[in-house]
């Protein structure tokens, strides 16, 4: 092999590796593990330890494969945003059959890991969620639809389904509660994106909000779903699946993203629509933390 072809080896690996969408991507592997502790009432023991580690392998590498199949189909999409022009497959360095291999094998390896050493249910929903997120949302819902990162935020919104799914081989209502969190989370979290790169999505064609009905319609839309969000992450603690720690979290970061969404509505800047996207991603990051932390410390702090 030449030192050519050598130094060539890792860009081709850093390739293939954005092609998974590893920022997006960690957040999803995130929630699915918190998913997976708030399943079991204490630290994992003896088996549940494969489980949680095979579950999040698995998971990892099928939201990877799903990120790499959305680039294949927005191949000619990205190329026309500066958002995302520098992907690999918007500039050419991976051809369409490289990256639906890619992807396939991603899909493959991961569901047989599911399979194999979590639960059949957690590898068919995950399976689901592909599906969902990369031919319903990427090739029906996007290009057709302003509300389209609402219906498709159902595939986006179910990692913590699959980690529930993946420990205890069922699904609980709480599971469907952290669900419904990111569900409601999911547009003012887009549409902040959207406001300042509404002119990415005309030149590129797609009908996002800020398209089709305009600044100050998302804007307040941003505004009414933050409060709707706010109610919902209540509801954790007010059906008894967390405690005071989770409760104190969740009321300050939701006012302060409603404090984001209001400042918005009222004054729009690009910089502050950078700022509220920004804080959106503290905000589910944060507080997913502290259902984590709420789960393992209330015991002790009674």
């Amino acid at each position: 092999m030449t030192s050519l072809t050598q130094a060539a080896m890792p860009s081709r690996w850093w390739q293939f590796y954005q092609l998974t969408k590893p920022r997006v991507v960690q957040l999803i592997v995130f929630c699915a593990v918190i998913g997976m502790a708030l399943a079991i009432p204490g630290l994992p023991q003896g088996q549940e330890w494969v489980r949680l580690i095979a579950g999040t392998a698995g998971i990892w590498l099928v939201a990877g494969a799903a990120a790499a199949f959305n680039c294949l189909i927005e191949q000619q999409i990205d190329a026309k945003m500066k958002r995302t022009a520098w992907r690999p497959t918007a500039r050419g360095e991976l051809s369409r059959r490289q990256t639906l291999l890619f992807s396939a094998v991603l899909c493959a390896v991961g569901s047989a890991i599911l399979y194999i050493w979590v639960n059949a249910l957690t590898m068919w929903l995950t399976f689901a969620t592909f599906v969902g997120y990369a031919v319903i949302y990427t090739v029906l819902l996007k290009p057709t639809t302003p509300q389209n990162i609402v219906i498709g935020g159902a595939s986006g919104a179910m990692p913590p389904v699959l980690g529930w799914a993946a420990m205890r081989g069922e699904l609980g209502p709480e599971a469907w509660l952290m669900c419904l969190i990111i569900f409601l989370w999911t547009p003012p979290h887009f549409w902040a994106l959207a406001l300042y790169r509404s002119e990415d999505y005309r030149k590129a064609g797609l009908p996002m909000l800020p398209v089709t009905h305009g600044n100050e319609f998302t804007r307040l839309q941003i505004l009414l779903y933050t409060w709707v969000l706010f109610a919902a992450t209540l509801l954790p603690f007010l059906t008894g699946m967390s405690g005071w720690l989770y409760l104190a979290a969740a009321m300050i970061l939701g006012l302060m993203f409603c404090h984001y969404a209001w400042r918005l509505w009222r004054a729009y800047s690009e910089a502050l629509a950078r700022r509220t996207f920004l804080f959106s991603l503290f905000h589910l990051s944060l507080l997913f933390g502290a259902l984590l932390l709420d789960h393992y410390l209330s015991p002790w702090l009674g």
